[in-house]
């Protein structure tokens, strides 16, 4: 597994939306691996969906550019149209996901649709990186896109240097550093934060009619060290590798014990 041949095909896909800043960086950084690059993201933004499939209306892909294709869809359906249908007979050799803008980091990456983009491409046996840029952390409103951007071709060969499991994806957060003040590179275990994040704010619109907005509270944790979260606040790039199984094995032995 991973074994990323010279000059690999690359699907790009994100959930940001197919005109989002974050996905011209990923492009620049996979075509410093390939001239094989192929887009394939949904045509608006699709942040917070997971693994949602579109069942109950019609997909449609309007292609933008070579090898770039806006779809009607979540990065799940995006990774189904360009295995299955765009890029039909010669399956990607590598999947990079991103780059989000925001982390995906802890609880996040269940309902991450960057994280999904990757998690569909190893089912479908395709190497896979999830790469997200973390922001907010510095009092500073601009996105530092530049860390991603320089460190991220780095990042990408050093992996391809090791190997791992099929049903394995890789998780890479960039801190909210400038490129020259990133503090090291930690792979880590994700972590989970000690208190909820994501927030309904109760508004009211003009017509005097109730409705809520969600978000995130921007609230820092209190982490392990080893996680994450550690690893972004204190200025590291994190790589977890994440896999599908959700079983807690530990769990399942006790009871399978306890109902024989």
């Amino acid at each position: 597994m991973n074994m990323i041949p010279d000059n690999p095909r690359i699907l790009l896909v994100n959930d940001d939306g197919v005109h989002a800043p974050g996905l011209a960086v990923l492009e620049d950084i996979a075509r410093s691996l390939s001239d094989d690059v192929w887009i394939v993201a949904p045509e608006g933004e699709q942040s917070g969906m997971s693994r949602a499939l579109t069942l109950t209306a019609p997909l449609r892909v309007q292609q933008l550019g070579e090898r770039r294709f806006a779809v009607s869809g979540t990065p799940t359906d995006c990774v189904h149209m360009a295995v299955q249908n765009i890029m039909a007979g010669k399956t990607p050799d590598l999947l990079l996901s991103g780059v989000n803008s925001c982390q995906n980091i802890a609880e996040d990456v269940t309902f991450s649709g960057t994280v999904a983009g990757a998690m569909q491409g190893i089912q479908f046996g395709i190497t896979s990186i999830a790469l997200s840029q973390a922001y907010g952390f510095s009092g500073k409103a601009a996105i530092q896109w530049e860390t991603a951007r320089q460190h991220g071709p780095g990042i990408l060969q050093k992996l391809f240097s090791s190997t791992w499991s099929q049903d394995v994806l890789m998780n890479v957060n960039f801190p909210d550093r400038a490129p020259d003040d990133v503090a090291g590179v930690e792979v880590t275990v994700q972590g989970m934060r000690d208190h909820n994040v994501v927030h309904a704010e109760k508004r009211m619109d003009l017509r005097g009619r109730e409705y809520f907005w969600m978000g995130f509270t921007g609230k820092k944790s209190d982490p392990a060290v080893g996680t994450d979260l550690r690893a972004v606040y204190e200025g590291r790039i994190s790589i977890t590798p994440l896999h599908l199984d959700l079983t807690h094995h530990d769990t399942r032995a006790r009871l399978a014990k306890a109902l024989a």
